[in-house]
């Protein structure tokens, strides 16, 4: 059980969301969010604030009666949940959970302490409000999606429970759970936020970090196949350059090719003795660049999924709803916390980090594939009858148009506002459009690393050279293997690669790397 203070870290973050953690209120946090709501309950007494005794929107310059208060915060509720496309899957929904949660234990929202428990128990019990893909702009925060959440919280709607989509009065029933009753403001504190594009970004962000985690091994396995020069990721070289990236990944690789006997010493081969009779050499002095460059491509990508993690984490840890009520100074303050453009705009940056990551391996596989630029390996890797048995080549095709697919999707979201809500809305922030492009684009590149790894495994078996690897990438080709043994014969791979897959998103790679530092 986690107890829940006012911050989450990163680390805490991965436990709840892929590990299965489960969460609970600390009683510093149930007293801080009990006194807000106290101080909330007096001071609107007599005051016009907005979302309280207010319409909302564009509506906000009419006054709501006394009387329909407690049903004003209904309909917000049932007049938002207008969400189309395909449910986000449970991870996702969870994650959203998650971040309205951060924003409630900041102790900001005015909210009663029963809705912020309730929120807990949807957490821990696996209760998963149906929240359709579609319908946010991210400017007031994703109200359509988030009401889905709050149409849950009070009974009514649909969530999916223990794999299969119940009425949400139904589940609360069996779980022994009230549905919420509006005291203050709870509807529009729910709906009104970032917490749907926080929750899809922090997942996107604990994926690339496994991702990028994955690029490092298979970069130094691919270069170990190619018996490359390993000053590729000497300290001394990329230290040169003063990006803290650059210097991680080449220290990541370096640890993860100790002991290798595949790898080349430069000093050895052509710095010994002179060369003066060789006029060609029958070697390349330097390897293509999706070798070579590794430490500056893929450190390039380090700094920018660091970068998205400080953002995404500082996003869940915000009180992003509004007003935002502060019983310090015993205020209220009307702005924009909503809006969500440090998501959207990080979103758009981890997506073209994650294809540009893509690309990468995608070229590595080529290399692979192609006998004539690498000249040490049959075409496409196969070990049957050439003209007969075709290998990885169709694999190949995949990986082409799926890496392609990640050039599209990464034009950015964060600068297609439109205008909408009789323009009260007039510059938005496409926040959970940006998340969920980014979703697709991380999909698609564990797609690319299955197939790259299967690859890899086959060059290992291609050339015997397992014995000669590090011990690191000894044991990733043998973990590879007892998924996807060796093959000469056609046959189909889709299954495989899902197998590959779901190996390489569950975290294992943390037997290789010294994730901590991503």
């Amino acid at each position: 059980m986690i107890v829940v203070e006012e911050e989450f870290s990163s680390e805490l973050l991965e436990e709840i969301l892929l590990n299965g953690g489960n969460v609970e209120l600390s009683d510093a946090v149930r007293k801080k969010i009990a006194g807000c709501y106290d101080f909330l309950k007096d001071f609107a007494s007599d005051k016009i604030i907005y979302g309280i005794n207010t319409g909302f929107g564009p509506m906000s310059q009419y006054r709501v009666d006394d009387k329909s208060l407690l049903e004003l915060q209904y309909n917000i509720i049932r007049s938002h949940a207008t969400g189309s496309g395909s449910p986000l899957p449970d991870v996702y929904v969870r994650a959203a959970m998650v971040a309205r949660l951060g924003t409630f234990v900041q102790a900001r929202s005015g909210v009663h302490v029963a809705l912020v428990e309730l929120l807990a128990e949807f957490i821990n019990r696996g209760i998963y409000p149906l929240i359709p893909e579609h319908g946010s702009v991210g400017a007031s925060g994703d109200l359509v999606q988030l009401a889905h959440v709050a149409l849950a919280l009070i009974g009514e709607g649909e969530v999916r429970y223990r794999g299969e989509w119940r009425q949400a009065a139904d589940v609360l029933g069996e779980n022994g759970l009230t549905p919420f009753q509006i005291r203050l403001r709870e509807g529009l504190s729910v709906t009104n936020g970032t917490a749907v594009m926080s929750g899809i970004g922090m997942v996107n962000t604990l994926y690339a970090k496994r991702l990028l985690a994955w690029a490092v091994v298979a970069s130094v396995l691919m270069n170990e196949i190619a018996s490359s020069f390993d000053d590729l990721m000497s300290q001394e070289l990329n230290q040169a350059k003063r990006h803290a990236g650059q210097r991680e990944v080449a220290a990541q690789m370096r640890a993860l090719a100790a002991g290798s006997a595949c790898l080349q010493k430069r000093e050895n081969r052509l710095y010994s003795h002179a060369h003066a009779q060789e006029k060609v050499f029958a070697e390349k002095i330097q390897a293509y660049y999706s070798l070579r460059c590794v430490p500056q491509v893929l450190g390039a990508v380090w700094d920018e999924v660091k970068n998205a993690e400080t953002v995404v984490v500082n996003e869940v840890n915000s009180a992003c709803d509004n007003p935002i009520v502060d019983p310090e100074s015993r205020n209220v303050y009307h702005g924009g916390n909503f809006h969500g453009d440090y998501v959207s705009f990080e979103m758009d940056k981890l997506k073209i980090a994650v294809t540009k990551l893509t690309m990468l391996m995608e070229r590595q596989l080529s290399y692979l594939c192609h006998d004539r630029i690498n000249g040490i390996l049959p075409p496409f890797l196969n070990r049957g009858v050439l003209g007969l048995n075709y290998g990885l080549q169709a694999s190949q095709f995949t990986a082409t148009s799926t890496t392609a697919e990640n050039q599209t999707l990464s034009n950015p979201m964060s600068i297609h506002s439109i205008p909408c809500n009789n323009d009260n809305q007039d510059i938005v922030s496409m926040g959970t459009n940006a998340a969920l492009l980014t979703k697709t684009v991380i999909e698609n590149a564990w797609q690319v690393m299955a197939i790259h790894f299967m690859a890899l495994a086959q060059a290992v078996d291609c050339l015997k050279m397992a014995e000669k690897l590090s011990p690191k990438t000894r044991q990733v080709y043998s973990n590879i293997r007892e998924i996807f043994p060796a093959f000469t014969e056609d046959a189909p791979k889709h299954k495989a690669l899902e197998a590959i897959k779901k190996y390489l998103c569950s975290g294992d790679v943390k037997n290789f790397i010294n994730f901590t530092k991503l």
